[in-house]
């Protein structure tokens, strides 16, 4: 935990150097302190006992009492650090801990999101092409009506204008062309290394390529990769709107 460590550090640096400033200001206090008694303290019987400890510990004091004070503050200073540092680590571990799951759950929730997104937009490209085949051909109109009612004469006509517009879309952004540019019913020799997604081979298929076969069908692939633009429907069960005229 980057954040654990550098607050670790910061605050090991700051009781460090408050230790030491708590230790500068007791050190004078003791050191101008000792200098007063040994100027007030009258020297007559019974006393001299005590002038002489003062006096020994004044003409030691930086040999025993600065390292005395400084080392007790600093140690008391560790051992505060020591325990802060304890007492943060277990509160730091729960806000990572707290903080991973929220993020768990928002990216969880994102994905969830992005896939039903995903899901629409697919669903809209599919009914799409459609919405432009109803709008140029009235495709599904003319999938929708009961061909019973009609005469043979009366279907045809209407297929060709239907196959006409219809033609003309797909050409317009599809432009398919054959996969073989060969009449179907004809022998054809597939090579080794052909593109399996663009030939599938049918019958019997027994051992390794040049194969020699009838071409049943053609295939067919895009000779433009145009995508007509998506309209700004919504709802992705919508396939083409209805229309009403106002009188």
């Amino acid at each position: 935990m980057e954040v654990f460590k550098i607050y670790s550090k910061k605050s090991f640096g700051i009781i460090t150097v408050s230790g030491l400033l708590i230790s500068a200001c007791m050190n004078a206090g003791l050191y101008f302190g000792i200098n007063w008694l040994m100027l007030n303290i009258p020297q007559y019987t019974g006393k001299e006992i005590l002038v002489k400890n003062i006096e020994l510990v004044s003409s030691n004091f930086y040999l025993w009492v600065v390292p005395v004070v400084t080392g007790g503050i600093l140690l008391c200073g560790l051992v505060l650090w020591l325990i802060l540092r304890s007492s943060m680590s277990k509160t730091f571990n729960e806000i990572v801990t707290k903080k991973g799951e929220m993020s768990f759950r928002g990216k969880a929730k994102k994905d969830f999101v992005d896939q039903k997104i995903e899901q629409d937009r697919k669903r809209r490209l599919f009914l799409h092409s459609l919405s432009v085949l109803q709008r140029d051909g009235r495709l599904l109109d003319f999938f929708d009506e009961d061909l019973s009612l009609y005469e043979d004469e009366q279907i045809g006509a209407a297929v060709r204008s239907i196959q006409e517009d219809c033609k003309k879309t797909i050409r317009k952004y599809v432009d398919p062309k054959p996969v073989i540019e060969r009449e179907e019913g004809e022998m054809v020799s597939i090579e080794p290394g052909f593109d399996i997604d663009s030939i599938k081979l049918v019958g019997n298929v027994a051992g390794e390529p040049p194969f020699e076969g009838v071409l049943k069908h053609r295939g067919w692939k895009a000779g433009k990769k145009e995508i007509p633009k998506l309209s700004e429907i919504q709802d992705s069960t919508i396939i083409i709107p209805a229309e009403v005229e106002i009188q």
